[in-house]
């Protein structure tokens, strides 16, 4: 009886320690899964900062590439408008066996009036005043003053410069005169009898004691007007050069007089 009653005991005990694991396990696991469920986030959020620094650092590794393929493909642009610019140069065949000089231009005048560039090349290479500076097609001027590794040019358009021209078949003579920067080129007076048309180019006529040598293309013209009773043309000109694109000019080793 004895043995009965302590077995029931242990059962009785065994019975409740049973039931105290289970209770303290549905007690412990809400305090585990309430834990499990904070502590995921908190991985997930550190994982996603990791990963938001690496697609930020990869950003800028992009921005850097793209940054520096930006750079080559407007070197290289920038060389090829160069090489452009340096060919139209040197493209003058009007110039025909006369010694030149190539200069890249750097500095360009302050007014409108004064119409003036500075050039890379002085005395030290050979450019000496006086000497006609074309380019960009056409005559752009002529040299008015020298330093060692430096000029300065007049350009056609400078309202002090006067130019000894003719067109056609060359028999008849006019002064091309600039008025301005941003103005067209005045001319003297042209007859009537003489064959004017849009399109006509002016070029220096070379003649002895003149500033430029002959066959320089001036100017070109743009438009004629004959006024009812007049005796001479009215004419519009331009220059045949693009001077306000000026990049790289040639000096034409020439003297007046010479």
């Amino acid at each position: 009886m004895v043995a009965t009653v302590m077995l029931g005991a242990f059962q009785f005990t065994g019975g409740v320690m049973s039931g105290l694991r289970s209770t303290g396990n549905v007690i412990v696991s809400p305090f585990a899964w309430t834990i499990e469920l904070i502590a995921r986030p908190i991985g997930h959020l550190s994982s996603g900062a990791l990963n938001y620094s690496e697609i930020v650092a990869q950003n800028k590794q992009l921005r850097y590439q793209l940054g520096q393929a930006q750079l080559r493909a407007n070197e290289s642009a920038s060389i090829d408008r160069q090489l452009r610019q340096l060919s139209a140069a040197l493209d003058v065949p009007y110039v025909n066996d006369l010694p030149t000089i190539t200069a890249q231009v750097n500095e360009r005048s302050p007014t409108n009036f004064i119409a003036t560039i500075g050039i890379s090349k002085g005395t030290n290479e050979g450019v000496l005043v006086g000497m006609p500076v074309v380019g960009n097609g056409g005559l752009i001027g002529r040299v008015v003053a020298t330093t060692l590794h430096g000029a300065t040019i007049q350009l056609l358009t400078d309202a002090a410069s006067s130019i000894g021209c003719t067109f056609g078949d060359g028999k008849v003579n006019a002064i091309v005169s600039g008025r301005g920067l941003n103005h067209d080129l005045s001319v003297t007076a042209v007859p009537l009898k003489a064959t004017l048309t849009p399109g006509t180019v002016f070029a220096t006529n070379g003649l002895r004691g003149g500033l430029f040598p002959a066959g320089l293309p001036v100017a070109k013209v743009a438009g004629v007007t004959l006024t009812p009773g007049a005796t001479t043309y009215d004419i519009k000109l331009k220059p045949v050069a693009d001077l306000r694109h000026l990049a790289y000019v040639t000096v034409i080793a020439w003297e007046p007089g010479t």
